[in-house]
């Protein structure tokens, strides 16, 4: 089984260099980072020091509905490729934990999947929570502060 890591749509990240609203109707704020916990969800990147990035509130799915948590996260303000990673941590992921937490077809959580999980384990806990066969996907979320990270999917989804 493999999975398949997957950064923001690039259409959807031009538009917000672009000055789209954010899912709670704001344009984004222009910040330069430090160097330190800035993930890029498009290219799933580190924001390296002095590099300009947007913050913005993020809602990872497509109906609005009481699972569809809306939260903060980052893209770097300048273009840059999407990353859609097979089998490969995102670089980003530089945590000793996360949460991941499977979600059904009409984008609910599904109970039982959700798990604080060490760095080094996303992939297996990814392929275990897959493996359930009413879940569609996997959301991984920082264990500190609960922000979307990226999506994760069977190759073949």
């Amino acid at each position: 089984m493999s999975v398949k890591f997957i950064g923001l749509p690039t259409s959807a990240v031009a538009a917000l260099r672009e000055g789209a609203e954010d899912s709670n109707g704001q344009a984004p704020e222009v910040a330069v980072s430090s160097g330190v916990g800035v993930p890029c969800r498009h290219c799933m990147r580190p924001v390296e020091k002095g590099e300009r990035y947007l913050v913005l509130g993020h809602r990872p799915f497509e109906t609005i509905q009481p699972y569809a948590e809306v939260g903060p996260l980052y893209v770097h303000a300048d273009a840059c490729d999407r990353a859609d990673l097979v089998d490969e941590l995102p670089e980003m992921l530089e945590s000793e934990t996360y949460i991941l937490r499977g979600y059904d077809a009409g984008e609910r959580i599904v109970y039982g999947t959700g798990d604080v999980v060490p760095n080094g384990e996303i992939i297996t806990r990814a392929e275990e929570i897959l493996a359930e066969p009413e879940v569609v996907f996997v959301h991984i979320r920082s264990a500190q502060n609960n922000c979307f990270q990226c999506r994760v999917e069977l190759l073949n989804s």
